[in-house]
């Protein structure tokens, strides 16, 4: 049996109004399901099934948005905020129903690639702290940084909670006098992580702009412009994940059962005593 949800909730998912204005919409003659006028817009509809029209505009129902924002320096990561702007203001009303947030965070002057969907599923295997998901930052630092501090970034560095650091990959861009552009690859999403780890080995972090997910690249997206994904992006983004969480589920495997074995000893691990005695006991039923 098909799914079914209320008129007003359908549209209110695809952007066309709130459910006041939409319930206006609908009285007034607007909306047409299946080629009937349709007054009631707590009506029960098929979102694939039926056939909604606006005015004559045909409503095209998605159940998951996948969208990619080049944010801007001065936006927050949030669904909303009652001082600033956040990524949300920045899309179109045809978005602004259909329960978007964003997949993880940059900080309000970081810019560049951010993800923003309404599947929680999707976000959840993105930013899962074991699967890995690699993340390219161009990153501008002053003073100059030295090959003793990039050694250091690549190695891993102690963070000011203690916490250290993966290895990451970092190509020098640019090397002058009085600073250094550096593309540094991750695979963690500490809170502020590229931040703090160039803070620990001395370098300022005066830009700071993130230019790919996975195989998901920002390309020649402008500040404050966004598109949708495409379904080979999405599927693309999905397998980096599940591989990094069966990885970490091997790991993971792996360092238990050797656990398990350091605590047996040498011997491997004893057998309880109920099967010691009946093993005994079978050999004296054989004398």
């Amino acid at each position: 049996m098909a799914k079914s949800m209320r008129l007003d909730k359908l549209l209110g998912h695809c952007g066309w109004g709130t459910r006041r204005q939409l319930k206006e919409l609908c009285k007034g003659g607007h909306v047409f399901v299946n080629g009937q006028c349709c007054r009631d817009s707590a009506a029960k509809v098929d979102p694939e099934g039926d056939q909604i029209s606006v005015d004559g505009t045909t409503v095209v129902y998605e159940a998951f948005y996948y969208l990619m924002m080049n944010k801007p320096a001065g936006v927050l990561s949030a669904t909303e905020d009652r001082c600033s702007r956040t990524v949300l203001d920045l899309l179109p009303q045809q978005y602004q129903g259909a329960g978007l947030f964003p997949v993880g965070r940059l900080d309000k002057d970081t810019t560049g690639l951010l993800l923003l969907t309404n599947d929680g599923d999707f976000a959840n295997l993105l930013t899962h702290p074991s699967h890995g998901v690699s993340k390219l930052y161009r990153v501008t630092v002053r003073p100059h940084a030295t090959e003793e501090q990039i050694i250091a970034l690549t190695d891993g560095v102690v963070l000011d909670d203690g916490s250290k650091t993966l290895p990451a990959a970092i190509h020098v861009v640019t090397d002058e006098p009085e600073r250094t552009v550096l593309e540094m690859t991750i695979r963690e999403g500490k809170n502020r992580q590229i931040r703090r780890m160039c803070e620990a080995v001395g370098l300022d972090v005066i830009r700071l702009r993130r230019s790919a997910l996975g195989a998901v690249k920002l390309g020649m997206l402008q500040p404050g412009q966004y598109r949708e994904l495409t379904s080979q992006e999405v599927a693309a983004l999905r397998t980096a994940a599940s591989r990094g969480k069966a990885t970490a589920t091997i790991a993971k495997n792996t360092a238990a059962n050797a656990a398990r074995r350091t605590a047996a000893g040498p011997h491997g691990p004893r057998a309880p005593k109920g099967a010691v005695a009946a093993r005994k006991k079978r050999g004296g039923n054989r004398g």
